[in-house]
């Protein structure tokens, strides 16, 4: 496995209308790198956000689409995504906040 530090573990937020409102019971969805396993994760969470601790992390593996140019096919990249539970007396992730 590569050396995956703490800060290239999370690569993006999801913001999608079913991760806003998982929002309100403090569950927070992140693209993560593929190679991370929950607990890098529940590390980078806690040290990227402070005052943030972490219950529980869910993952999922999502296959690339296929896609088509013409006559030829392809694949986009596959993907990972993390599902990241808060404790009640976290603090709340500020990058959500304007959202």
């Amino acid at each position: 496995m590569a050396n995956v530090q703490y800060y290239d573990v999370i690569l993006k937020p999801v913001v999608t209308e079913k991760s806003m409102n998982a929002m309100t019971d403090k569950k927070y969805t992140f693209l993560v790198h593929t190679e991370a396993n929950k607990t890098m994760i529940k590390e980078a969470v806690e040290k990227m956000f402070p005052g943030t601790k972490v219950k529980s992390v869910n993952t999922m593996n999502m296959d690339g689409k296929t896609k088509r140019r013409g006559m030829t096919f392809g694949k986009t990249a596959a993907t990972k995504k993390a599902i990241v539970q808060l404790t009640e007396d976290s603090k709340e992730i500020e990058i959500f906040a304007g959202l």
